[in-house]
């Protein structure tokens, strides 16, 4: 049952900073359109704003999830599992450790549940990792799945398995996820309660957050989005699957196709193509899967890269299905859909943000136009909010403001890799599906992360000079435009803290 006195004192600022934000962007708007500038300033600081709103918008959204996370809901229905409830439990690999994908077959068969079966399905085009594979399902009793191409990659590998399957359900795990006893008589009764509901996903935890900095940021990563991004999705009746710890209806899959396998994020595709359809989604706010974080920036990097590429590549389909047909969505669906597919251009947001100060420090020109005493009154109670209520709402969730801090740190680094990934899925440049590689950290050479030192010794001189800059000129905007810069400086010398063994 939840706290209804902690609900209303986090109510509180909720509603101060959602009334923040909306006055914020209209004092910005109407100051940006009052103000006298250059061509080159006004290109700066049409930039700037898009980016500021950009952002602002996404964290109301957020906060309308937090917001949501703290409303009554009605338990949803379950009903005990009748005996053609068969599960087909199937775990992908490709080019996988034996070890990982041996913790998860254990665990997959350790799952109490007597109407189940387990596959592996080995995609690997090395002779050592397919030997290994038909090892371990000959030792430890489950089905392998092979295919003699490629094609598709993990969604046609499922697509071809669903042809031989006669399971009621179908859970999906990655070779790195490994599944709690109670699991599956936790989730299929929601799916017997409601025969629409074409799938559940549940929570992913990661429970090597201590192995290093990388992965302890990725574990608190994941919590801002499953903890609330998805309960407001789910709320909504959009939200979509993950990939992974989640169990499909077949009849499901089997109406919409199979898994989509023209884009890396097949799960997200595969959601949309179910909803426009009219099938239910569900999500299940409990850990009962633990997986592997990206142990060091490398595969953080190519994680990131994949799923923005992913995602980006398929808001281009979201807005020529918008187009060619509105009603094949609600309005709700296609708010929560417009926010999944275009969060990855955050790293051009983040771009911008950066560059407007630094722009101004030395070279004058704005990009960040708004009255002094306007700053005070709207900007400032803005970030203060912001924060008071990420962090609270975080804190409720066990994690402490520090970790979350090391989260935004661990975001500005990635812009670099989130700009050229939004890029790549604009232009629809294929690339094939990427294993994010597991079982050890190592630190990266500097010289392949000369994009983050250079934007962190840009900052540095910007910083200096501002400072400088500052003794002579005591200007409200000129304090504010070092300020983040200071703040940047601090976000881009993380690099030293996450790149190491």
């Amino acid at each position: 049952m939840r706290d209804k006195n902690k609900s209303w004192i986090l109510f509180l600022p909720m509603a101060l900073l959602l009334i923040a934000i909306v006055f914020y962007v209209i004092f910005r708007a109407y100051f940006f359109w009052q103000a006298h500038l250059t061509p080159l300033e006004t290109v700066f600081s049409v930039l700037y704003f898009m980016a500021e709103t950009f952002i602002l918008l996404h964290c109301f959204f957020f906060f309308l999830s937090i917001v949501s996370d703290n409303m009554h809901r009605e338990d949803p229905r379950r009903k005990e599992p009748g005996e053609d409830a068969s599960v087909s439990i199937l775990i992908p690999a490709r080019h996988e450790p034996k070890k990982v994908v041996e913790n998860t077959l254990l665990t997959c068969k350790s799952i109490e549940y007597d109407n189940k079966k387990v596959y592996l399905l080995d995609d690997s085009s090395i002779e050592t990792f397919k030997q290994e594979s038909r090892d371990l399902s000959a030792a430890l009793g489950v089905e392998l799945f092979t295919r003699d191409n490629n094609r598709g990659a993990k969604a046609g590998l499922i697509n071809e398995v669903l042809k031989i399957l006669t399971s009621k359900y179908i859970a999906v795990f990655d070779a790195d996820q490994n599944p709690m006893p109670l699991f599956l008589k936790k989730i299929i009764p929601f799916l017997e309660a409601d025969d629409q509901l074409a799938f559940v996903q549940t929570q992913q935890f990661y429970s090597n957050g201590d192995v290093s900095p990388v992965a302890m940021a990725s574990q608190a990563q994941q919590a801002v989005f499953f903890e609330y991004v998805c309960q407001g999705k789910s709320m909504h009746g959009a939200m979509f699957c993950c990939g992974t710890n989640v169990v499909f209806r077949r009849a499901a899959l089997e109406d919409v196709g199979g898994f989509a396998e023209d884009s890396v994020t097949e799960d997200l595709a595969t959601s949309i193509k179910m909803h426009r359809k009219h099938w239910k989604s569900m999500y299940f706010n409990k850990a009962y899967t633990f997986g592997m974080a990206p142990e060091d920036l490398e595969s953080y990097f190519k994680q990131q890269n994949r799923w923005a590429m992913g995602s980006i590549g398929l808001f281009r389909k979201v807005l020529e299905l918008f187009f060619h047909d509105m009603k094949a969505l609600t309005p709700i669906q296609w708010i929560e859909y417009a926010l999944a597919t275009t969060w990855y251009f955050i790293g051009w947001a983040y771009f911008f943000m950066v560059a407007g100060p630094i722009i101004y420090i030395f070279f004058n020109m704005h990009s960040f136009v708004m009255d002094p005493l306007f700053i005070i009154l709207t900007w400032l109670p803005f970030i203060v909010l912001s924060m008071l209520v990420f962090y609270s709402s975080m804190g409720k969730k066990k994690y402490t403001s520090f970790n979350m801090f090391k989260v935004q740190m661990l975001n500005m680094l990635t812009m670099p890799i989130l700009i050229r990934a939004a890029l790549l899925g604009i232009l629809n440049v294929k690339r094939g599906f990427q294993v994010t590689p597991k079982g050890g950290s190592t630190s990266v050479p500097f010289r392949q992360l000369w994009s983050q030192l250079l934007l962190l010794g840009v900052n540095v001189l910007a910083l200096i000079w501002g400072l400088y800059r500052l003794t002579s000129e005591p200007d409200i905007l000129l304090m504010v435009d070092v300020f983040w810069t200071l703040v940047h400086t601090f976000l881009f010398s993380g690099i030293f803290y996450f790149n190491k063994k």
